[in-house]
């Protein structure tokens, strides 16, 4: 579940931007089925960061208030635009998440998800299919050399529900695979997802309204959403 992705105040009450409201949504999102939470923290003036010193607070905050789930946190260009800079600021993690997501149609993703394998981090690969994306991240994940299948999962970010573009994951290697759409993608990619049989993921960082049009109020909302998508498609 994607808590509040690059989104921000004008966004609407559906995205929480404190810390103590991350934790509010997380756990009210946790309660209604989600099984992991995605959180983007960010600085007191809303800037996307990978400094320690603001990773680790919110993620403490969000343990604290009791959130039970793997919590996952992005390593990507909105946090740092060097790569060698999102090298170093994962070094310097104190308090560390349990996933962290790596965009491969950015420079220096394959380097960064081996060094966060290498702090016991899993990773998701984040891998952008159809739009303007091209084939280029699908063949860098590719071609990097995955040691620990079970610490990798394929994130693949469709552009539209269309069974098409997951033609291509054939021949990958065995890692778990998870499908998610952001804003008008996002519903039909789900349920296409629900019929391929991978992974799914909602939330307010990637769709703020619900299946029948209408503003979601809460994270929570959207995921009883998704369940009652995912069972209709079953």
């Amino acid at each position: 579940m994607s808590l509040n992705g690059s989104r921000g105040a004008a966004d609407g009450s559906v995205v929480p931007m404190s810390p103590e409201a991350l934790a509010e949504s997380a756990l009210a999102a946790v309660a209604a089925g989600a099984g992991e939470v995605l959180v983007h923290p960010r600085t007191p003036c809303g800037r996307e960061s990978l400094s320690p010193r603001v990773v680790g607070p919110v993620l403490e905050v969000l343990r604290r208030a009791g959130v039970g789930v793997a919590l996952s946190v992005p390593a990507g260009i909105a946090a740092e635009p060097d790569p060698a800079g999102r090298l170093e600021r994962v070094a310097a993690w104190t308090v560390l998440p349990d996933r962290a997501a790596v965009h491969f149609g950015q420079p220096g993703a394959a380097e960064l998800a081996e060094a966060l394998l290498a702090r016991g981090v899993a990773v998701d690969a984040v891998v952008p299919l159809g739009g303007a994306a091209g084939p280029e991240p699908l063949a860098r994940f590719l071609a990097w050399p995955v040691r620990e299948p079970g610490r990798v999962r394929l994130t693949a970010e469709l552009a539209a529900g269309d069974p098409a573009l997951v033609a291509g994951l054939h021949g990958l290697p065995p890692v778990p695979v998870l499908l998610y759409g952001r804003d008008a993608a996002a519903w039909p990619v789900l349920r296409l997802a629900a019929r391929c049989g991978t992974g799914v993921r909602t939330g307010a960082g990637d769709v703020t309204h619900l299946p029948d049009g209408r503003p979601a109020r809460s994270n929570a909302e959207l995921v009883a959403a998704a369940r009652d998508l995912l069972e209709e498609t079953a």
